[in-house]
């Protein structure tokens, strides 16, 4: 009956009528009633008509759109374009603070993406930071930090999601966003969806500080939460990273230098002028706008889909931007 609540308010309610007094009692007509009452919901769901995600963004009022922080925005310059960062202090405060500093010193100018594995991620950094010889100085940046996978739940507003998930007790999204929860421990992480940029670290759990660093690419890697730090994700230039040619089984780790694709530079936005940075706005999460926006990718009606799914997974939930 999941697909069909008024006939489970109908059965619940006939059953609970023939508890209380047979069928041919006078409750007959508060059972009609209760059946009728039970149809109106859906009969005026079914006079709404159907709008496709895009329908309701296009209706979109402004006051369900934010402007990122500029102080939170990574801009990576690359050959072929600019790639766009919103960082997550909320979750991994002192990741953030330091890969704030690595760019405001402008760290990553000069280095390159030297890993892109098939599926998986694409990853950044200094290339020579394991040659003590060779290693780029770290300026200012700190060079130990401790893990942070997740953090409490306390303080959070999520905007929960209903359907189920394999990887964590619930799920939703926190500022754009998306995260696991554990209600037993209290607490929340950022998932490793579509796009996520996470801190590679070595087998120590503190072994990351924020310098070197890869962005999913492939299917989410959700085993991969609660066990690397996530510090942020992609807003705008994913085909830039996508798109980039694989490097050699099994890692994807270019044996070739001339394979790597240099890095222009990586800024804050903050250290750019305003009038130089582009003008972006990224959809709210906790709003109506948003809710219904995945309802209707949930439960899709249109020409090509001939039975809607009725579920969505957190990561196939994209966060727009405008």
């Amino acid at each position: 009956m999941a697909g069909w609540p008024w006939l489970a308010c109908f059965a619940h309610n006939r059953a609970t009528t023939f508890l209380n007094g047979s069928a041919m009692s006078p409750r007959r007509p508060a059972l009609l009633a209760l059946a009728l009452a039970c149809l109106l919901p859906t009969l005026a769901s079914a006079a709404t008509p159907y709008r496709s995600p895009q329908q309701i963004l296009d209706a979109s009022p402004d006051s369900d759109w934010r402007t990122p922080d500029p102080a939170n925005l990574l801009y990576m310059n690359l050959p072929a374009g600019r790639v766009i960062i919103e960082l997550a202090p909320a979750f991994a405060p002192r990741h953030v603070a330091n890969i704030q500093t690595l760019a405001h010193e402008r760290f990553w100018d000069g280095e390159s993406i030297y890993r892109a594995q098939d599926n998986f991620v694409v990853q950044f950094g200094d290339a020579d930071a394991d040659d003590a010889a060779k290693a780029k100085p770290l300026g200012s940046a700190t060079r130990k930090l401790p893990a942070e996978f997740q953090r409490d739940s306390k303080g959070l507003k999520v905007s929960l999601l209903p359907d189920h998930d394999g990887w964590a007790d619930q799920t939703g999204f926190v500022d754009g966003f998306p995260v696991g929860q554990d209600r037993r421990d209290g607490k929340t992480w950022l998932a490793h969806c579509y796009g996520a940029l996470g801190a590679g670290r070595n087998n120590e759990e503190d072994s990351s500080i924020g310098a070197e660093l890869y962005v999913v690419t492939g299917q989410s890697p959700r085993q991969l939460d609660r066990n690397i730090t996530v510090v942020g994700r992609v807003l705008q230039g994913m085909e830039l990273l996508s798109a980039l040619p694989r490097g050699p089984a099994p890692m994807g780790f270019y044996t070739d230098p001339a394979q790597r694709t240099a890095i222009q530079s990586i800024q804050r936005a903050s250290d750019v002028p305003a009038a130089q940075r582009p003008k972006l706005q990224v959809l709210r999460t906790d709003s109506k706008t948003f809710a219904d926006a995945t309802e209707a990718r949930r439960n899709r009606v249109d020409d090509f889909y001939k039975r809607p799914a009725g579920h969505i997974d957190l990561c196939n939930i994209p966060v727009p931007v405008r």
